[in-house]
């Protein structure tokens, strides 16, 4: 095997020399203790390499060894519920073998090779297969089931293939193809650089409806969507991020922590055990992968772990399954690109980042889709991806939001002022935006009501006019608004205070339905409509209906579970009976 020199170290950057014959993004071990790095540069025989652990200690003159593969991820049974570092070392079976720290020059396979799996066919001997076909099932969890496919680039005639416990290293098939006999076994392995092959891409059609008010009603994302999370320190990205993990409309959730603080990480491990799955009753680890890169890690492995992530995230959307990928926080990916490429002493763009930085950003967001997967059965599979970014001071104008904003198509613009106001979720209802408004409105119309879209349309206007208002209000004062105008003040703020705040600690209003939500606004617009007949049809003050009792009712409503709406309907008739008393008292008074 041919081995290289190291020549320079700088951090988590070494260059070696004698590396003629070696490919871009080849996996190498670095020096004596055997370091995982990667090629990053080939200059001539001199390569730069990206090392994925601490350096320190590491000298000029030790050897490199070659492996001569990509950066890759194993994918097969035992992926759902493990918890790797950013290569894809599972961090619970280093914690095991060597305790809290993990150790430099770890060669840990990613997945167990001794546990067996029980392995059900799909298919039987003398079968014609492609790739991208489903030769099989194992029960990986009691949520998830494990679709063994024939791997990329084989197809042809099945010779064998049994029912039975086996390894994932051992073949659970023998297919015959045009240059011989092949065995599969359930393991595949994949560079995380490339992205999985597919049929073609779809057209989005379906939500991925998260339970947040704010979100599923004003700025939704489709199914295969991309959103972007960006956000001052303190704005509650991180938590956002955790709700949409623990309630988004997905199969399969893949989580990662990408240089984030190591106490965030602690309470996703620590939560996610005991939440329930709200469709199945099961622990929500069932159906996640959670990837820990925190920023105490090295900073070469934090650049890696957002394609690790993705990769896996592609494998399960290949079985036909919707994927939410959660990268917490993109900001971080950007910083480690920036570090590695200025110790390559790369010319730099904006604000130190790479010049290749918005290219980087935007290959990322394309591995999402709602795709037609590889095989004969047409199978559909969705990957959604929704990056936090962190730009300091929350300066929308950053490098890493702008190259981010170019490429996604839901933008949740989260305000350090809302969070301090402890309103939450604190998305901006009046900066976010939603490109997939046309299709979710059908979407809406058609698994809800067709009034959805429309009281969806008056909710966002009321916002805006009180917006405007606001500025009147500090200067002359609420009482100098006409009747109309203050009845616009108080249903926004009903709106706001109501619908689009959520309590993540209460059981009913942490998660919302999309009929729940539907009733709710409803609700509250009936409201409107109510107070507007009387105010500007009948001529009444608004000063009549200025405290309402039955407004606490309305505030309440969010506290219905999502099995009682019939309850939300109620009110309508509590409105109707305040109102009239208000209007007949009213009547005596003048007589």
């Amino acid at each position: 095997m041919k081995k290289g020199m190291i020549t320079k170290v700088s951090g988590p950057l070494v260059v070696a020399q004698n590396m003629s014959g070696a490919r871009m993004y080849d996996v190498v071990r670095v020096g004596a203790k055997r370091l995982v790095g990667e090629i990053i540069e080939l200059k001539e025989d001199t390569a730069s390499i990206q090392v994925y652990e601490e350096t320190a200690g590491v000298g000029t003159r030790e050897e490199i060894e070659r492996t001569d593969m990509p950066l890759s991820v194993e994918l097969a049974p035992g992926l759902i519920e493990s918890i790797f570092d950013g290569i894809q070392r599972p961090l619970d079976k280093i914690r095991e073998k060597w305790g809290d720290f993990i150790a430099r020059g770890i060669d840990v396979p990613a997945l167990d090779r001794e546990r067996k799996w029980h392995f059900t066919p799909e298919v039987t001997s003398g079968s014609e297969v492609v790739a991208g076909d489903i030769l099989g099932t194992v029960r990986e969890t009691e949520i998830v089931v494990h679709k063994i496919m024939v791997p990329c680039g084989i197809g042809g005639t099945i010779e064998s293939i049994t029912e039975g416990d086996y390894t994932i290293t051992e073949p659970v098939a023998r297919i015959k193809t045009v240059s011989g006999t092949k065995e599969v076994p359930m393991l595949q392995v994949w560079p995380v650089r490339m992205g999985r092959p597919i049929v073609k891409k779809i057209p989005p059609g379906e939500m991925l409806t998260t339970g947040q008010r704010v979100i599923d009603t004003l700025f939704p994302v489709a199914k295969g969507g991309t959103a972007c999370i960006p956000g001052p320190f303190g704005s509650g990205k991180t938590v956002v991020q955790h709700q949409l993990a623990k309630w988004a409309d997905a199969d399969i959730v893949v989580y990662v922590g990408c240089g984030e603080r190591g106490n965030e990480m602690t309470d996703v491990l620590q939560e996610f055990p005991e939440l329930k799955d709200p469709r199945t009753g099961y622990p929500l680890m069932k159906r996640t992968v959670l990837i820990a890169n925190t920023s105490n890690m090295p900073v070469a492995a934090r650049e890696a772990s957002v394609y690790t992530g993705i990769t896996i995230a592609e494998y399960f959307r290949d079985m036909g399954y919707s994927v939410a990928l959660m990268a917490d926080s993109t900001s971080r990916w950007a910083e480690a690109m920036r570090e590695i490429s200025g110790r390559m002493e790369e010319m730099p763009g904006e604000e130190g980042y790479p010049a290749y930085l918005a290219s980087k950003v935007a290959a990322f967001y394309e591995r999402a889709g709602r795709v037609r997967c590889l095989g004969s059965d047409g199978r559909e599979g969705a990957l959604s991806v929704v990056g936090a970014v962190s730009p300091a001071g929350g300066d929308l104008s950053d490098p890493v939001v702008q190259a981010t904003l170019r490429v996604v198509k839901v933008f949740w613009s989260l305000e350090d002022k809302l969070a301090f106001q402890r309103h939450f979720p604190a998305i901006s209802w009046l900066r976010s935006y939603s490109l997939y408004d046309n299709e979710m409105e059908a979407f809406m119309a058609d698994r809800v009501s067709p009034e959805f879209p429309s009281l969806k349309r008056q909710a966002i206007m009321l916002l805006e006019q009180e917006s405007e208002l606001e500025e009147i209000v500090r200067l002359v004062g609420i009482e100098a608004l006409s009747s109309p105008d203050r009845l616009v003040m108080k249903i926004a703020r009903i709106i706001r205070q109501d619908f689009l705040h959520q309590n993540a600690f209460d059981d009913s209003d942490t998660y919302t339905s999309l009929k729940k939500q539907f009733f709710m606004l409803d609700l509250i617009l009936y409201y409107r409509d109510r107070l507007r007949k009387a105010i500007v049809d009948e001529g009444q003050a608004y000063t009549l209906f200025d405290r309402m009792d039955v407004e606490q009712d309305i505030a309440r409503a969010k506290f219905i579970p999502d099995g009682d709406t019939e309850k939300i309907q109620d009110i309508r008739e509590l409105i109707d009976v305040e109102i009239g008393e208000r209007l007949a008292g009213n009547r005596e008074s003048a007589s």
